[in-house]
Order: structure tokens, then C-alpha cells, then sequence
């Protein structure tokens, strides 16, 4: 005569695969956390971005360079669509730019937020030789 196997308990072996259904019902969520997160690395890249060419775009207009070609020499090519530089070949002592960029939604090259990105940047201006 073969022994049978019981459950240990009233109730168990009803459950098995309950860690899968849980797992499947919360994966929406950690999904939709993880692409926030991603959202906010990009609007902070953004930031970057913005700043660093409004840094360029000053030291290149301090010399009287080009001021915006600079600006968005290195900019990549997803931002460099939604750019404005602003403030170019202003006179005075300082030399300033601002550089607006669009935060792209989740794919860099695909859709924007309707946000606006702002860097803002100066340099003194060097006398001619």
C-alpha cells in the first residue's frame, strides 16, 4: 500500500502559486515607479544640458565667437530640436545666454512635456587685442 501525501494543515496546498499572482498584480506598479524615476533622470539631464550650453554659448559670445552655434555644438541631437538660445551678441560687460530646452517624455527624440527647461550662464566680456 502506497502512502499519501497530506498538507500540514487545514488549508495548505490550496496556495500554491500565490506568490506568482501577487507578484503579477504589483508588477504594474513597480513598472509605473521605474518609468517615473526614468522621467525624472531626464529632467535632470536635461538640466544639465541646458546649463552646459549656456556656459559655451557665454564664453564663445565673450570672445566674439559664435555664440549660438556653440551652444549647440554638443547638444544631442533629440534636444538640440526643441532649442532656443536667447541673449546673443547682447552688449555690455557680461556676456549672457540663456538656452531653453524641452524635457523629452521617457525616449529622448520622441514626444516633450510641456515643460520647459531654462540655463542661464554669463562671462566677462575680453577686451580686443
Amino acid at each position: 500500500m502506497r502512502a499519501t501525501r497530506t498538507p500540514d494543515g487545514p488549508g495548505r496546498g490550496r496556495d500554491s502559486g500565490q506568490t506568482i499572482v501577487e507578484f503579477v498584480g504589483v508588477l504594474p506598479l513597480i513598472l509605473v515607479v521605474l518609468a517615473l524615476m526614468w522621467q525624472f533622470v531626464l529632467i535632470g539631464y536635461t538640466f544639465t544640458l541646458a546649463g552646459d550650453a549656456a556656459d559655451r554659448g557665454a564664453r564663445a559670445d565673450a570672445v566674439d565667437g559664435d555664440c549660438a552655434g556653440e551652444a549647440l555644438e554638443d547638444l544631442p541631437r533629440a534636444w538640440r530640436g526643441s532649442a532656443d538660445v536667447a541673449g546673443c551678441g547682447s552688449g555690455g560687460a557680461m556676456a549672457t545666454v540663456t538656452v531653453r530646452l524641452r524635457v523629452p517624455v521617457l525616449f529622448p527624440g520622441g514626444a516633450n512635456l510641456p515643460m520647459t527647461v531654462t540655463g542661464k550662464a554669463g562671462a566677462v566680456r575680453e577686451g580686443r587685442r
